[in-house]
């Protein structure tokens, strides 16, 4: 089977998309699925030609629609060597170039085979983006451009591919008229971490000294108002105050974002705690070793997102046998409380503290208890073989999962 990814950006940068169709590669290749991606990357971009399907980089892309005129040109010459075509992402140029061609095809080969039509909007159709205070203009502009493309996209195709349950059910909600022909829960692969060993904690602990091997809670994402740092970080406050430090882990916030105006003001919230200060620790973006290393250090992961489409960090986490301590704003909620994961609050500073302080409260043999109910978790819903699976019956066009 010929599988084609249209998708805006291969970059690292892209975040989970491009990450998904890198992680499950030799699984697919296990199932004979042969794999190419189309996008409006620019040919000399260092992160290109170092993996092993082929990239067609059809850029560089203008603008903020990411607009390439090489696209469509492709498409046209190309996108029938293909037995399905897989539209990664939805509201910018490469979505409507590729229901552009393939609506002109179907007229010119009626009768002929024809490549099978998937759209995975990657929680791009989320009404948290719809919803959400400070986006009034960009949902006006959204609705104005599913009125006009985006529906078309979306219906046309012969199905919708989604990578949780509560992704699928809130993709109802946003924009009418919806009917897509069918939809898919195929869930997500994450790639089994490597194995512990003592070189992850000597990395992590190169940019935390002051953890001394303490017992601590782990966040690591985008600091970013969406994400919660501002919740975790008050009510972690609170509850330090009030246990007076009893039995108190520190906490972690590791990411991207502390230099922006939110990452500041999330840092200065310590200024006037300085017995609290000295167990937050704020290492910035940990990658490689450090990463991993964080992940199998902390006791348990602490993500409070106000929406979240499925939470690769989430689930890493999992991997690593880790608790996860998640908003029920994170999609894959669901999942993990039938699952015995982790726990899941609100996404509100008193729900945040509940759990934090419902964690704390357990003894060294529940914790050890909810580790394994963590990878148990990851084995049973979230590996790439378990992803690559319901892609296949996807493809192949098996009943709805």
């Amino acid at each position: 089977m010929n599988l084609l990814h249209v998708i805006t950006s291969m970059s690292p940068e892209n975040g989970g998309p491009a990450q998904g169709i890198r992680t499950l590669n030799n699984a697919m290749l296990g199932m004979g699925v042969i794999r190419e991606v189309a996008c409006v990357d620019a040919p000399d971009s260092a992160y290109l030609g170092k993996d092993e399907f082929k990239i067609h980089a059809l850029g560089p892309a203008k603008g903020p629609w990411c607009y390439s005129p090489e696209l469509i040109d492709w498409l046209k010459s190309n996108i029938l060597r293909f037995d399905v075509v897989m539209i990664n992402g939805l509201w910018l140029y490469q979505s409507y170039a590729a229901w552009k061609v393939l609506k002109k095809l179907k007229k010119e080969t009626a009768g002929k085979p024809f490549p099978r039509i998937l759209v995975m909007p990657h929680g791009m159709l989320d009404p948290y983006f719809q919803r959400a205070s400070g986006r009034k203009l960009k949902a006006i502009r959204n609705w104005l451009y599913w009125k006009l493309i985006e529906s078309k996209v979306v219906n046309d195709a012969d199905g919708l591919l989604f990578t949780c349950e509560t992704e699928l059910l809130l993709a109802r909600e946003t924009f009418k008229p919806y009917r897509p022909k069918k939809e898919y829960n195929v869930g997500y692969g994450v790639a089994t971490p490597q194995p512990y060993n003592d070189n992850l904690s000597l990395a992590f602990n190169q940019l935390c000294p002051g953890l001394n091997g303490s017992p601590y809670l782990l966040f690591l994402s985008r600091v970013h108002q969406k994400k919660g740092v501002d919740l975790l970080l008050n009510a972690y406050i609170s509850l330090h105050k009030r246990l007076a430090n009893k039995n108190m882990p520190k906490l972690v916030i590791a990411g991207p974002g502390l230099d922006t105006p939110f990452g500041i003001m999330i840092q200065q919230l310590l200024e006037n705690e300085p017995e609290i200060k000295k167990d937050v620790f704020f290492p910035g973006m940990l990658t490689g070793d450090a990463k991993w290393g964080a992940f199998y250090g902390c006791e348990a992961f602490v993500l409070p997102s106000h929406q979240e489409n499925f939470g690769i960090a989430v689930v890493e986490a999992l991997a690593c046998g880790k608790p996860v301590l998640i908003s029920n704003q994170v999609n894959i909620w669901r999942e993990i409380m039938d699952s015995g994961g982790g726990l899941i609050c609100d996404d509100t500073i008193s729900g945040i503290k509940n759990i934090l302080e419902k964690w704390i409260s357990l003894d060294a043999a529940e914790k050890v208890k909810e580790s394994n109910c963590a990878l148990n978790t990851y084995q049973q819903l979230f590996t790439t073989s378990k992803a690559a699976s319901n892609f296949f019956n996807a493809f192949i066009n098996h009943n709805p999962i």
